[in-house]
């Protein structure tokens, strides 16, 4: 398997030889090359890029501002290598957790010897996904009920719906609705978002038990629940996917 690299430098030459140098190694695939970061960090926000050749010294937006921005925000972080003629920021390399720093000028040798670092933690990472035990599917959830701690069937849940300071959980076969002293918010947090949607402020429902997708709202039972503006947008995409 390839390694799907980008390459940033804002110095043409450099930034030809380096793109060379990918081209001409069997297990790297240059996928783009920019000579700025701004554009770069567009780049990686949409795409599934899996190394980065990267210079530090850039105008606007530097190497170093990328790689921590990415180290913060980016879940599915790529390796990075940085290319600089500065040796003064190795330590900050370091701490964004760089593979390694190649200082200018430098050859082939030093370019391999940097990219075989990366296919064995690429290697590594991919054994590891490949050998991951999945997680339990969330069966039931734990809800303070008067004085009791009751426990709730994830599959028997229909809709929840929120007020200032407490929740009402609607069940299936349950003719009244378990009342509990807690924010909508909280129990959002416990539920898997694939399975449950904040549909409204006051509102969240269970996608198994939703029985009509309606304009502005959807059906379970007799209870219609309304689309919140918030959710609007989702709830089309939603729509959009599954109807359309």
């Amino acid at each position: 398997m390839k390694i799907k690299c980008i390459t940033v430098d804002d110095e043409p030459l450099a930034l030809n030889m380096i793109n060379s140098f990918v081209q001409q190694t069997p297990f790297l695939e240059l996928e783009n090359t920019f000579d700025n970061s701004i554009d770069a960090l567009g780049y990686i926000q949409s795409h599934a890029v899996q190394l980065i050749f990267l210079d530090i010294q850039m105008a606007d937006f530097t190497g170093m501002e990328l790689a921590r921005v990415i180290s913060s925000s980016i879940k599915e972080k790529p390796f990075i290598i940085f290319t600089t003629a500065y040796s003064e920021f190795a330590l900050e390399g370091y701490r964004v957790d760089a593979v390694d720093y190649i200082l200018k000028p430098f050859d082939y040798e030093d370019f391999i010897k940097a990219v075989t670092r990366v296919r064995s933690r690429f290697n590594q990472h991919i054994e590891t996904v490949a050998t991951k035990v999945p997680e339990p599917a969330q069966e039931y959830i734990f809800i303070k009920v008067d004085s009791q701690i009751v426990r709730v069937e994830i599959k028997d849940i229909l809709y929840i719906e929120g007020f200032k300071n407490y929740i009402r959980i609607f069940l299936t076969g349950s003719p009244q609705p378990l009342l509990s002293l807690m924010s909508l918010k909280k129990l959002e947090e416990k539920l898997n978002k694939t399975d449950f949607f904040r549909i409204h402020r006051s509102f969240i429902v269970s996608f198994a038990k939703v029985d009509a997708l309606l304009k502005g709202c959807v059906r379970i039972g007799d209870k219609l629940i309304p689309v919140g503006a918030t959710s609007k947008d989702e709830y089309d995409r939603f729509v959009d996917k599954w109807v359309k």
